[in-house]
């Protein structure tokens, strides 16, 4: 079979830009009016609390809420059960949960606008007020079905665990259902004062636990389709590279191959099952236009980083004069601080399933953003949104990844069922070494900080320059994140700092690369933190202060933030020896997505190896909805971060990944896990995110602590790497 020279050549993972003229993906920002919707006050906008719309009472008497958020791992789906149970007083074991269908209009992201996304560790903050009204209403009409059956004053009515009563009458929640949902919704609800609680606050078996403990759960890579065809896409080893030609003539022959397709991303080839894909795609032969593809390493892409702090840089902060704090100092911190690009590496790679028919399409997929995903699938498909139906399913993890503002591996599996005129379904699998060779990253990023300190050890100025490629510009979300050309997600962490900085200097500088960077749980806070929490240690040292007594000294302003680094601090012994050869002590504060989180590390430093030995953590997270699911999230930050502190990196040679699996690109084994503690500071204020807050202050906790126990500061992550390699 000839070489075939496509017609186009869109890019590989910039596709969504440079071919927008020919899917029209980019006009996603024309249809979906992205922003913040906030109430007044600064909380989220009010929403609707419908039972019909959130809840299924069964006959079997189980409460099933319709979950507008996804669960990848993080307890959400708990979370919400128990708002809802909460109010309508109804038993923990009838609680029950399904994923909502796709509905912005329904089952929005009420911090997000008209938006069907979980993300940003909003869902419990957004949902709060809204779960509990909708139970509440549910109460309300249960109550009233009730008084109208048993011709009784609805003051008289009582629900006990999912139990009607009065006198002598009793019913179960399920056998007023019916006529309760004929009931007009209140407009307005009582909600209980939190003194009232029975569930908030308390420990509550996850709904989702025994599922997968069992194999029970079904997640997207389960799902099978009659006549469904697999696909794995063939893309380009460097970004930005494109198809010049293919020769597909020996993938065709391998046995279950049915077919090969060109697309806007690579070459797809469609199997009758997964292996003979992945077999057939190792023998297709590809030709690569690499006229504007990356080629560089990561050594010389930094050195293009260095040159750009030459340059003026965005102004992301500017208080006071910082060049003249500095001038005055009596001492002075300079240091560079590097980060290398990091893979999502989920435990379930990404996968989804799509079904064309002749009204429209269905999806099957563990879907994080499903108005995006429906917006881009049905420009692709020449549909109006609300022909393409979403299933969501179960997320083997995310991190962020299946979360994409452009929907990339959603538009692949679309251009898939698409080219192959929808004739059967279509189920896109990503390997991992497809993710992890070529998905979306955490930027790669340099800071470099100067900051004084005077003779009495306040801080004399602050000057903080950061290098980066924007997450957000050229996705629907620019408009709401981007000003001016500086990503706000590029300074977080530093710009909104909680430390009082009289004389703060932050600026930014943007890159431009074909790599495509994403969200990384906690997003600019994973290296914001270290970067700080690093400095504000090293300040601490040349002032002569305690590094509790410093942080909290620059934080008396807010004593919400001062009581978590005090618990941390006194749960962890901070201040006692920490005996033993090679071993040091370390904290680190951060404050993310509305929460505080303080960490001590006790490790132990043998030659160039660390080892973490114990981590305490200190939270608040304003209500504490489920306590073990916080604890959990918690511990888990500290296991998904540890890999990162201590060795992993994406890197390039000849613009070329380096890393590819869980060999090279290693999580945290169950070996290494420290001893975790995690204490909740008790809150009536609203709750705030959980997902990703625990991670920006495992790095900085245990590099000060390293630094406690060797006199080394390490200021570029993984810790230990002086350099990156590559």
């Amino acid at each position: 079979m000839p070489m075939i020279t496509p017609a186009f050549k869109p890019s590989r993972r910039d596709f969504l830009r440079e071919a927008a003229a020919t899917i029209g993906v980019f006009t996603l920002g024309t249809f979906i009016p992205f922003g913040p919707a906030r109430a007044e006050g600064g909380g989220p906008a009010p929403g609707p609390f419908d039972p019909n719309i959130f809840l299924q009472i069964s006959p079997d008497n189980t409460v099933t809420l319709i979950s507008k958020h996804f669960e990848m791992g993080q307890g959400v789906t708990t979370g919400l059960a128990t708002l809802v149970a909460e109010e309508l007083d109804a038993d923990w074991s009838q609680m029950r949960f399904v994923f909502a269908p796709a509905n912005a209009a329904l089952y929005n992201n009420l911090l997000f606008g008209p938006v069907q996304a979980t993300g940003g560790s909003t869902s419990t903050a957004e949902a709060f007020t809204q779960m509990r009204q909708v139970g509440a209403a549910a109460r309300a009409m249960l109550v009233s079905a009730a008084a109208a059956k048993w011709g009784v004053p609805a003051s008289e009515i009582a629900i006990s665990q999912g139990v009607v009563s009065q006198g002598a009458n009793r019913a179960t929640l399920a056998e007023l259902a019916e006529a309760a949902m004929r009931m007009p919704v209140p407009q307005k609800v009582s909600l209980k004062e939190p003194k009232a609680w029975k569930l908030i606050g308390t420990h509550v078996p996850r709904l989702d636990s025994v599922a997968k403990t069992t194999g029970a759960a079904v997640f997207a890579l389960d799902v099978r389709r009659p006549g469904m065809l697999t696909a794995v896409v063939r893309h380009p080893d460097v970004f930005g590279a494109t198809v010049a030609s293919f020769d597909a003539t020996d993938a065709r022959k391998v046995d279950g191959v049915v077919d090969v397709q060109q697309l806007p991303t690579g070459v797809a080839v469609y199997a009758t099952n997964t292996w003979a894909a992945i077999e057939g795609r190792k023998v297709l032969r590809v030709s690569w236009d690499t006229s504007k593809a990356e080629t560089r390493s990561t050594a010389q892409i930094f050195d293009e980083y260095r040159g750009l702090l030459a340059q003026p840089g965005l102004q992301a902060v500017k208080r006071g004069d910082a060049s003249e704090a500095l001038a005055r100092a009596a001492k002075i911190v300079e240091a560079e601080f590097t980060f290398p690009y990091l893979a999502h590496a989920p435990m379930e790679p990404l996968n989804c399933t799509m079904e064309l028919s002749a009204n429209g399409a269905e999806i099957w997929s563990g879907c994080q953003l499903q108005t995006i995903d429906q917006f881009v699938a049905a420009q692709i498909l020449g549909l109006k949104p609300e022909q393409v139906k979403i299933n969501t399913f179960f997320g083997g993890g995310s991190f962020g990844r299946r979360g994409n503002p452009v929907a990339d591996w959603v538009a692949e599996l679309a251009f898939a069922a698409k080219a192959i005129g929808g004739r059967a379904p279509v189920h896109l699998v990503w390997t991992r070494e497809d993710d992890i060779k070529g998905g979306f990253y955490r930027p790669m990023v340099l800071h470099r900080v100067r900051a004084g300190v005077t003779a009495d050890g306040a801080i004399s100025g602050w000057q903080h320059q950061l290098v980066s490629k924007s997450i957000f510009t050229g996705t629907p979300f620019e408009s709401s994140s981007v000003k001016d050309g500086l990503d706000a997600s590029s300074v977080e962490g530093v710009s909104d700092t909680d430390y009082a900085i009289p004389d703060f200097d932050v600026r930014q500088h943007n890159v431009t690369t074909p790599l495509p960077v994403l969200w990384w749980r906690s997003v600019g806070n994973s290296h914001t933190a270290f970067a700080m929490e690093t400095a504000i240690d090293e300040l601490a040292a040349l002032a002569g202060k305690d590094p509790v007594a410093f942080r909290t000294a620059l934080l008396a302003h807010d004593p919400r933030d001062v009581a978590v680094i005090r618990l941390a601090a006194e749960k962890s012994g901070w201040g006692s020896p920490i005996a033993g050869a090679g071993r040091g002590r370390g904290i680190a504060f951060h404050h993310s997505f509305g929460t505080r989180i303080a960490m001590v590390a006790d490790v132990t430093v043998h030659g160039t190896a660390i080892q973490v030995e114990r981590m305490v953590a200190a939270a608040d997270v304003g209500v504490p909805v489920n306590p073990d699911v916080i604890a959990a999230q918690i511990e888990g930050a500290i296991g998904f971060a540890l890999s990162m502190v201590l060795r992993n990196q994406i890197t390039l040679r000849g613009g070329v990944v380096q890393q590819s699996n869980f060999d090279d690109y290693e999580p945290t084994r169950m070996r290494e896990m420290p001893k975790v503690e995690v204490h909740i500071v008790p809150s009536t204020e609203p709750p705030s995110g959980i997902g990703e807050p625990g991670v920006p202050p495992v790095a900085p906790a245990i590099g000060n602590a390293v630094a406690a126990a060797t006199g080394t500061r390490l200021h570029g992550l993984p810790l230990g790497f002086a350099t990156l390699s590559g």
